[in-house]
């Protein structure tokens, strides 16, 4: 191919990229005779109110998403009347040494753990197939499992609830690193415990 003919077919490209790049430089485009940066805006009319919030964000949405609330609400615990927080917290108060006795002699095992509570006149919460419950207050079982790295761990330890009332629970876990002791109202579909992500 000859070089007149190479620059004929270059030519129409190198001008069709240089359009581009004029009309994409730094996202704006500009009208004839004004300064990048300038306002176009006829004078005396307001400019629209900038806050960096998209107008689709939720009040109180935690990540700012779109639907966060709707979407998180299985996440968000009940309310609790002043009175029932007041006597979950009283059992928190109860449950707290306990829990901190094990942790420190390193026992944090399901077993362990639900047989010290039962001994301060608990009973074990018992639930029907169809999730109804049927009497008791305590709940003691294993850590729930999480992804890490190939496949699910389960981490060694116990997490506990405790019904204080239908809208009031103490709720804590025991593991190697620490353990904690909290009240909350229960959640709509896992009752004291809170629901993983992922639903």
């Amino acid at each position: 191919m000859s070089t007149s003919t190479l620059a004929r077919r270059v030519r129409p490209a190198a001008a069709a990229l240089a359009a581009a790049a004029a009309l994409t430089s730094c996202g704006d485009l500009h009208a004839p005779g004004t300064t990048p940066g300038a306002s176009s805006r006829p004078s005396g009319s307001s400019s629209p109110s900038v806050s960096g919030a998209s107008p689709y964000v939720e009040p109180g949405a935690g990540d700012g998403a779109p639907h966060y609330n709707e979407n998180n609400a299985y996440r968000r615990a009940g309310e609790m009347t002043p009175a029932h927080a007041a006597d979950a917290e009283r059992e928190a108060a109860r449950i707290r040494p306990v829990l901190k006795r094990l942790w420190e002699q390193r026992k944090w095992d399901p077993e362990t753990v639900r047989a010290a509570l039962l001994r301060l006149g608990y009973e074990e919460e018992r639930v029907a197939q169809d999730g109804k419950r049927l009497g008791g207050t305590l709940t003691v079982t294993g850590l729930p499992s999480h992804w890490e790295g190939d496949g699910p761990v389960t981490p060694e330890g116990s997490r506990v609830a405790l019904r204080v009332h239908d809208d009031a629970c103490v709720t804590a876990f025991l593991q190697q690193s620490n353990f904690a002791v909290s009240t909350n109202g229960p959640y709509p579909e896992t009752g004291c415990f809170q629901p993983p992500y992922g639903h």
